[in-house]
């Protein structure tokens, strides 16, 4: 009987030391798996924080709005449409646009050139930010960046419009096959420039066809998936009048505007030149904002939405 006790009391030791050791793997495996959970969170969190994001309501200056008690934000936009809430607007679905006017870099310009090679040689031009209602002189070069808040495909299509309020027809100037080789698609981030930095030119020049030409209405569509119909062909293509009149009245309507604050007059930056030079580079959330977002309230992330955009001519000549 004691020969037996003590074997029962050494087999009882060895199993509560197994039971220590089993306690002591589960401890541990917990603790790493809460390692990999906490690690996770923080990258999604970094993630986020660091993802494009152009809609913010937090960014926009209403009159009516109360001050906000967080800390104030880098940007601020304007509403340039209070006919049109900002109420009930899907961020996914808002057009972020930026004109571009050139000069000729000087040695003391901040901001990145455009190097344009012309007949007489190199020259460096300097895009400058203007604000959507700035009158264009004759002669004046533009470039135009857009930028989408989704993943979908862009589709610029151009008008002229005159005096009496007559709009010329239409033609879809992107996408070609000569520019960016027709790829309209667009993505978080990534900015479509038009024309292409290696586009020749790389710009357009503001000339009116006739005297009483007022404006160039382009209108900006983006889609989720590719338009039926619309073949991307080397040149601008002709559209009919009812097709775009269909597109606008079922995507186009009550558009707002909104415009950022005291970013007129900014130059060209690297992380913007880099965005718009190749397919894989994407801009950040600390990237500078578009001058203009194009919003319109309760469209649908399976929607298209079709903004316009009004290039005003004045009536000066060029400097």
């Amino acid at each position: 009987m004691v020969i037996q006790d003590e074997t029962l009391a050494r087999d009882l030791g060895k199993r509560k030391s197994g039971d220590s050791l089993g306690v002591k793997q589960l401890a541990y495996l917990v603790m790493f798996c809460a390692l990999i959970f906490a690690a996770a969170v923080t990258a999604n969190s970094q993630d986020e924080e660091t993802t494009r994001k152009l809609w913010d309501t937090a960014f926009i200056n209403a009159p009516s709005k109360k001050p906000s008690p967080r800390k104030p934000s880098k940007r601020s936009y304007r509403v340039a449409t209070p006919n049109v809430p900002t109420e009930g607007v899907n961020g996914e679905t808002v057009v972020g646009v930026t004109l571009w006017r050139l000069r000729h870099a000087t040695s003391t310009d901040s901001g990145e050139r455009l190097i344009v090679h012309e007949d007489a040689g190199s020259a460096e031009w300097l895009p400058e930010r203007i604000s959507p209602n700035t009158k264009l002189d004759q002669g004046d070069r533009l470039r135009i960046s857009v930028e989408a808040a989704r993943t979908g495909y862009l589709y610029v299509i151009d008008r002229e419009q005159y005096a009496d309020g007559s709009l010329s027809e239409p033609y879809m100037i992107f996408p070609t096959k000569r520019t960016i080789g027709g790829n309209n698609q667009v993505t978080v981030g990534k900015i479509i420039e038009l024309p292409a930095q290696d586009d020749r030119p790389p710009y357009f020049t503001v000339k009116r066809s006739r005297s009483d030409q007022v404006a160039e209405v382009l209108s900006v569509l983006i889609s989720p998936v590719p338009l039926e119909g619309i073949e991307i062909t080397d040149k601008a293509q002709k559209l009919s009048d009812a097709q775009v009149s269909k597109w606008e009245k079922s995507w186009g309507a009550q558009v707002g505007l909104l415009e950022l604050e005291a970013g007129a007059g900014k130059s060209w930056s690297r992380e913007e030149k880099e965005a718009g030079s190749g397919a894989t580079r994407v801009l950040k959330s600390d990237a500078p904002a578009p001058q203009a977002i194009y919003y319109q309230p309760n469209t649908k992330s399976n929607e298209p939405i079709l903004v316009k955009v009004r290039l005003r001519y004045g009536y000066s000549a060029k400097r």
